[in-house]
């Protein structure tokens, strides 16, 4: 089922990361619009009035919202070009438990980490190390999450790759790859792949997207919410 297919989406954001994953690992062709969240265009607006977010695939006209859904969306229209779930009904639940408890960990998990401060940031790194090491251990010895195949709960954490530069400055003494080796290996196998590599931007400019993140949560002088400009 082919037909136009948009974007609208922020460079810097995780969860825009994972829609252009998916479109480039099905090899689709697609239009990027990038967004000015400060200032986001009637487009956005209209394809998603509930939550004016990015990012937003739109696919003849027609908007699908939010991250995991925009995922599987690709992957049931274009079901023949390189599965992102798996086809037996148990390991698809599973695949989905899993990008489910990345949805609801790893963000708010790693924002905590980048912009607090004494106590609240060291309990942040603790549990950031927790909900790491708890991917490492449904990890286990496999070349990716659904084993040799690469798909949907790779797609949804590997964007995050791209802030562990960022997470390390910002935490101070905390080094990922002593901590999470065989996570830190498993990131390095997907940016092999061209549809990680050629999307996920390079981590120093992700820093500095975290770092000012970190001074407008601290400064409170933001015209908006610090999560705008990443979600």
């Amino acid at each position: 089922m082919a037909g136009e297919l948009t974007l609208l989406d922020f460079w810097a954001s995780p969860f825009g990361l994972r829609a252009r994953i998916a479109l480039r690992e099905k090899g689709l062709e697609f239009k990027y619009v990038e967004e000015d969240l400060d200032n986001k265009s009637p487009l956005l607006l209209q394809m998603n009035p509930v939550y004016n977010q990015i990012p937003v695939l739109i696919h003849n006209g027609k908007p699908v919202s939010e991250s995991t859904i925009i995922i599987q969306y690709i992957d049931e229209i274009w079901r023949d070009k390189t599965p992102l779930l798996p086809s037996d009904p148990y390991e698809r639940s599973h695949a989905r438990f899993w990008a489910d408890y990345i949805d609801k960990n790893i963000y708010r998990v790693a924002m905590g980490v980048c912009v607090g401060r004494g106590e609240v940031q060291e309990a942040a790194k603790k549990e950031l190390i927790s909900c790491l090491k708890l991917l490492e251990s449904e990890l286990g010895d496999k070349t990716y999450f659904g084993g040799n195949t690469f798909g949907l709960v790779d797609v949804c954490l590997i964007p995050f790759y791209s802030w562990f530069y960022g997470i390390e400055i910002l935490a101070g003494n905390l080094s990922l790859k002593e901590e999470c080796g065989k996570l830190v290996s498993w990131a390095k196998r997907c940016m092999e792949r061209e549809s990680v590599s050629n999307s996920l931007p390079h981590q120093q400019k992700v820093y500095q997207v975290l770092l000012e993140l970190k001074h407008q949560h601290h400064s409170r002088s933001a015209h908006h919410n610090p999560d705008s400009l990443i979600n």
